[in-house]
C-alpha cells in the first residue's frame, strides 16, 4: 500500500475543525430526531388517553360512531404533523378535541341535502358549545356514558357491543380486545367493522335510552365497564403493568351509573368491586413498574378511603337486592374478603373459595374456575387445586391464556415439582404480551430452577 501524504499542521487543524463540525451536526441531528420521536410518543400517549372523550364528543355532533372515530384519527394525524414542528400544546387533550370538532363542523357543512342550514349550524358550533339536550332526571349527562349505552344497542350482538365499546371508549387495540375475549384477532376486527356498519345502516341515534330500553342494555354496559377497568388494572400488552387512566374512566363511569340507577343492585355491586380493586393500585407495582403479587403487597399502601367506598357500595347492593346475588355482587364480596384482611395470612380463603363456587354456578367459565382453583389452593392446599386446573387445561378458551400455566406453575412449585414448574412459568412468559409480567414470569422460572 502506498504511503499516504501526511497533513500539514494547518491542514490537520482544518480537518479537526471539519470533524468537530460534522460531529456537532450529527449531534444536532440526533437530538432533533430524538425530540421528534419523543413528541410522536407524546402524541400517541395523549391520543390513547383522550380518544374516548374525543370520539364521544364528536359522536354527539355527527351522530355516527364510525365517522366520529375517523375524525378523531384525522385529529391524531394533524397532531403528528404539527406538534413536532410547533411543540406540544399546553393542553394537548383540548387541542385534539378542537381539531376533531372542527373537522366535524366541516363535515356537517359539506352535507349536500342540508347545505345552507348545516353551514349555519357549523358556524355556530365553532364559537359556542353544542346546545344542551332537554333536561330530564334520568338523563345521562356524560358523553362517555352516553356512548357506552349507544354502542350497547340491541341491534348488535353482545360480543359486538362489547368489542366496539372497548375499542371506542377503552382505547384498546384489536389485539388487546382479542386477548380480553380470548378469541382470534380477525374475529374481533370483523366484529368491530360490522358493528359500526350496523349502527350506521340502522340509523341508530346517539341518544339516551329510557325505561325498558335502558334496562335491556344494562348487562352489556356493566360488562364493558368491567372489561375497561380490567385492561387498566392488568394491561394485556405493552410496557406498563397498569394503565391508571382506564381504571379511572371505568370507575367514574360506574359511579355515575350508580347515581343514575340507584335501585339496580348489580350497578352498585360493580361499583363496589372496582372501588376495592382500585384501592390496591399503589401497592401493585414496585419502583421500576414491576408487578407485585398480592401476597407480597404492602397493605399499608392500600387506599382505605376507596375500601370504605367499596364497603358502602356493597351495602347498597345488598339493600337493593331481591334475590340471589348476581355475578358482580359475588365478585365484590370476594374483593371485600381481601380488603378486610390486614395481612395476607389473615385472608379468609375458605369463604373466598365458597364464593367462587357460587360464581362458577352462576356464570360458568373456565377463567372463573381457574380463579377458584387459586382460592382452593390457599384453603385446602395445592394438590386439590391442581386437580381443578388439570380438569380445565384442555378448554379452548384457555389455550393461549398465560395465567393457566402461571397458576399451574405456582401449584407445581408448592408441590416440589420444580422442573415442571419452571417449564410452566417459561410457557406463561411466552404467552403474555405485557413486558413487566413477562419479566416477572421469567424470574419465577429461574427461581423455580434454582
Amino acid at each position: 500500500m502506498e504511503p499516504q501524504p501526511q497533513p500539514t499542521a494547518d491542514t490537520g487543524r482544518a480537518a479537526s475543525d471539519s470533524d468537530r463540525g460534522t460531529a456537532e451536526t450529527g449531534s444536532v441531528a440526533a437530538e432533533t430526531g430524538s425530540a421528534a420521536a419523543d413528541t410522536a410518543a407524546t402524541v400517541e400517549t395523549v391520543f390513547r388517553i383522550e380518544s374516548p372523550r374525543v370520539i364521544a364528543a364528536v359522536t354527539r355532533l355527527v351522530r355516527d360512531v364510525g365517522i366520529a372515530e375517523e375524525l378523531a384519527q384525522d385529529a391524531l394525524v394533524a397532531a403528528l404533523e404539527q406538534w413536532p414542528r410547533d411543540g406540544v400544546p399546553d393542553n394537548p387533550g383540548a387541542w385534539l378535541m378542537a381539531a376533531a370538532r372542527h373537522r366535524a363542523v366541516d363535515l356537517i357543512r359539506r352535507r349536500e341535502n342540508y347545505a345552507r342550514k348545516l353551514a349555519e349550524i357549523g358556524r355556530d358550533l365553532e364559537t359556542t358549545a353544542p346546545p344542551e339536550e332537554p333536561s330530564d332526571p334520568d338523563d345521562i349527562d356524560d358523553d362517555l356514558l352516553r356512548l357506552v349505552f349507544t354502542t350497547c344497542h340491541p341491534v348488535l350482538s353482545p360480543e359486538a357491543r362489547t368489542a366496539l365499546t372497548l375499542r371506542l371508549l377503552g382505547g384498546l387495540t384489536t389485539p388487546e380486545i382479542a386477548r380480553a375475549f380470548l378469541v382470534p384477532e380477525p374475529t374481533v376486527a370483523q366484529r368491530i367493522v360490522r358493528a359500526k356498519r350496523t349502527l350506521a345502516t340502522k340509523n341508530v341515534a346517539f341518544e339516551v335510552p329510557y325505561g325498558p330500553d335502558r334496562e335491556a342494555r344494562l348487562g352489556s354496559v356493566l360488562d364493558v365497564i368491567y372489561l375497561i377497568f380490567n385492561e387498566g388494572y392488568a394491561a394485556t400488552a405493552g410496557d406498563d403493568w397498569l394503565r391508571p387512566g382506564l381504571c379511572e374512566d371505568a370507575l367514574r363511569l360506574a359511579r355515575v351509573l350508580s347515581g343514575l340507577m340507584p335501585k339496580e343492585p348489580e350497578v352498585h355491586a360493580l361499583t363496589s368491586l372496582l372501588e376495592f380493586q382500585a384501592s390496591r393500585a399503589a401497592a401493585r407495582t414496585g419502583p421500576s413498574g414491576e408487578p407485585i403479587l398480592l401476597k407480597d403487597q404492602s397493605r399499608g399502601r392500600w387506599n382505605r378511603m376507596l375500601i370504605a367506598r367499596g364497603i358502602q357500595a356493597l351495602s347498597r347492593a345488598d339493600a337493593t337486592a331481591t334475590g340471589a346475588p348476581g355475578p358482580y355482587a359475588l365478585q365484590a364480596a370476594i374483593a371485600a374478603c381481601h380488603a378486610h384482611a390486614y395481612t395476607y395470612d389473615e385472608t379468609d380463603w375458605k369463604t373466598i373459595a365458597t364464593l367462587y363456587g357460587l360464581l362458577v354456578a352462576r356464570v360458568p367459565s373456565p377463567v372463573v374456575e381457574l380463579n377458584r382453583a387459586v382460592a382452593v389452593s390457599m384453603a385446602d392446599g395445592p394438590r386439590p387445586a391442581l386437580e381443578i386446573v388439570d380438569a380445565i387445561a384442555a378448554e379452548p378458551a384457555l389455550r393461549d391464556y398465560h395465567l393457566l400455566p402461571s397458576v399451574r406453575g405456582d401449584l407445581l412449585q408448592r408441590l416440589g415439582r420444580t422442573a415442571e414448574a419452571r417449564a410452566e412459568f417459561e410457557r406463561a412468559a411466552t404467552l403474555t404480551r405485557n413486558a413487566p409480567e413477562r419479566e416477572m414470569l421469567l424470574r419465577r422460572a429461574a427461581d423455580a430452577g434454582a
